[in-house]
């Protein structure tokens, strides 16, 4: 794994994996749309969350996308889904031990924020 100096240094050429891959862009994928980055910080902050605690926080998100932003991050296993046989039926998500690795990221984003947004 590079360093985050030999990143910086090598960020302005470019920077592949072993296989000849670009490892920024997937990343980026991974994490696009509209509300991905936002449900990952909620998770971040309080985890487990019920799907309607996170449709509340995420107003005026519909039901639809958070199904589908949900799905899309548990398929890339950031998130998890856990469902209780109960009845009514009870279904929590909470961040995979990979989603857990964004907590660095959030708070560097954290930190830029707070020295360039007023």
């Amino acid at each position: 794994m590079m360093s985050y100096e030999e990143f910086k240094e090598k960020v302005g050429s470019v920077i592949l994996t072993k296989e000849g891959n670009c490892p920024v862009m997937p990343v980026i994928k991974m994490l696009q749309g509209k509300w991905k980055l936002q449900i990952l910080y909620e998770l971040c902050i309080k985890s487990p969350m019920r799907f309607g605690e996170l449709r509340k926080i995420l107003n005026p998100i519909t039901n639809a996308a958070l199904t589908n932003a949900l799905k899309e991050l548990e398929k890339d296993e950031l998130v998890l889904r856990t469902q209780f046989n109960e009845m009514p039926l009870r279904v929590e998500y909470s961040l995979t031990e990979k989603g857990k690795e964004l907590l660095p990221v959030f708070y560097a984003i954290s930190q830029w924020g707070l020295k360039y947004i007023p």
